[in-house]
């Protein structure tokens, strides 16, 4: 399958022209994900590999539980406050797992 055609299928979502294009995008990609609270971060791997072998209904319900556990963190109050403000998450100072 060509890089066109799978991105037309849905099994990617960008592609790249060459390798050092692709390098950068992925460097600007790990930049965004760095920035952001690594319990979000953390949470959305945990909850990806958890629903890859189980039912969707089972996956929502473990994301529920997960959300409800999670949202205890300081995290949830500094995102609002930014977003209220307009700032990056780059500027917030996140809690650490």
């Amino acid at each position: 399958m060509y890089a066109d055609e799978a991105k037309e299928s849905g099994l990617v979502s960008r592609v790249f022209p060459d390798k050092e294009v692709m390098m950068a995008g992925a460097l600007e990609m790990a930049g965004e994900i760095a920035g952001r609270s690594p319990v979000a971060v953390q949470g959305t791997k945990v909850n990806l590999i958890y629903s890859r072998d189980h039912s969707v209904a089972e996956g929502l319900n473990y994301m529920a539980t997960w959300n409800m556990s999670m949202l205890q963190t300081e995290d949830v109050m500094k995102s609002a406050v930014a977003s209220m403000e307009k700032k990056s998450p780059k500027t917030i100072t996140f809690s650490r797992l």
